[in-house]
């Protein structure tokens, strides 16, 4: 399973839960399990960038999740 860990201030929204083990395959379904769980996180997650074992995406929609994958959540990055 995916160990996941939720930014701190995402805690009022998660009932105090900042890390989790989720099954899932890509970050698709890792998304609708969070989403499913805590409906609230769906216009929060739109708005964040993932890192995948190390790398950062800001669309990471399909990349697919070893049963050892660490996923952290963060605000997109932005240019200008």
């Amino acid at each position: 399973m995916a160990q996941v860990t939720l930014p701190e201030d995402w805690t009022a929204l998660t009932g105090g839960i900042r890390v989790l083990e989720i099954n899932a395959e890509n970050y698709r379904d890792l998304r609708s399990s969070l989403t499913q769980r805590w409906p609230d996180l769906g216009t929060v997650l739109e708005r964040c960038a993932v890192a995948i074992d190390g790398q950062i995406y800001q669309d990471a929609f399909m990349e697919e999740l070893a049963a050892d994958s660490e996923v952290f959540f963060m605000p997109r990055i932005e240019g200008g």
